[in-house]
């Protein structure tokens, strides 16, 4: 049985869901199976937005710490972390906008599963987010050291790593943990509401957006700068760009092609 699937009835949407209860912990099957459905994504040009889904309780609780524990040498551990990090990084190198939609807990590895996405939406209620390593003597090794400082701020992360405090849906939406948040029954329909939008609209300039965000944040500004009149100058050769300013000027909605 798949621990991982993927749903492309939705029009420019792949929803991936993690299906490993009960709380979708991974092993090295787990995340080849990932892998192999987000190469396939990248290579599907039709595919606009990514909806990363678990189920009511977990989006992931990380690392299956049974199956961690269960005689595997620090070698073995080792490379199952490489196999993780790379994983990671090919998600956030995905053309597409994908979303993480965390229904109940992301714990550890989860957490940082999520963290690799561009945005993060959240059910309202008990569901916690942690990255409680230390409680173990062990440090996230699935790039939370140093994706959840890029994205709250340093002291603010690393309060959250030394401690492996859990966070609410109201704190981690007011420290930018997280970027929407919804009633539980509305959460995965809203998410889907969103991916139309985006779906629907300019998906070459979206992509260029998120490249230019991704990898200029570890650059210099003025590098940073340059990537930004790189991305630019491939839009103004765009039909997409030519149509938006033809729609413009018309006044009716652009039909953007993404070319």
């Amino acid at each position: 049985m798949a621990l991982v699937t993927v749903d492309r009835s939705e029009t420019r949407i792949a929803r991936i869901q993690l299906s490993r209860p009960p709380a979708n912990a991974y092993d090295l099957v787990f995340l080849d199976e990932m892998h192999a459905i987000i190469e396939t994504i990248r290579r599907d040009a039709e595919c606009r937005v990514v909806m990363i889904c678990g189920n009511e309780k977990f989006f992931s609780a990380g690392a299956d710490i049974k199956w961690m524990s269960s005689g595997r040498t620090s070698s073995e551990l080792a490379t199952f972390a490489q196999v993780g990090h790379e994983l990671l990084a090919k998600i956030e190198r995905l053309p597409q906008i994908v979303i993480a939609v965390i229904e109940g807990h992301a714990m550890g590895g989860g957490l940082e599963l999520a963290l690799a996405c561009d945005l993060r939406f959240m059910a309202a209620g008990n569901g916690q987010l942690a990255v409680p390593e230390v409680k173990i003597s062990a440090v996230p090794n699935m790039g939370g050291t140093q994706r959840l400082p890029r994205l709250i701020g340093r002291s603010r992360a690393l309060d959250m790593l030394i401690t492996g405090r859990t966070v609410g849906h109201e704190e981690a939406l007011r420290i930018g943990l997280v970027d929407r948040v919804f009633a539980p029954k509305e959460l995965v329909d809203q998410t889907k509401e969103y991916g139309k939008q985006l779906a629907g609209g300019a998906g070459l300039a979206i992509t260029l957006i998120k490249r230019a965000v991704n990898e200029g944040v570890y650059l210099s500004l003025e590098a940073g700068l340059a990537l930004e009149r790189e991305a630019g100058n491939v839009v103004f050769r765009s039909q997409d760009f030519k149509e938006g300013i033809k729609a413009f000027g018309e006044k009716r909605p652009p039909k953007f092609t993404g070319s």
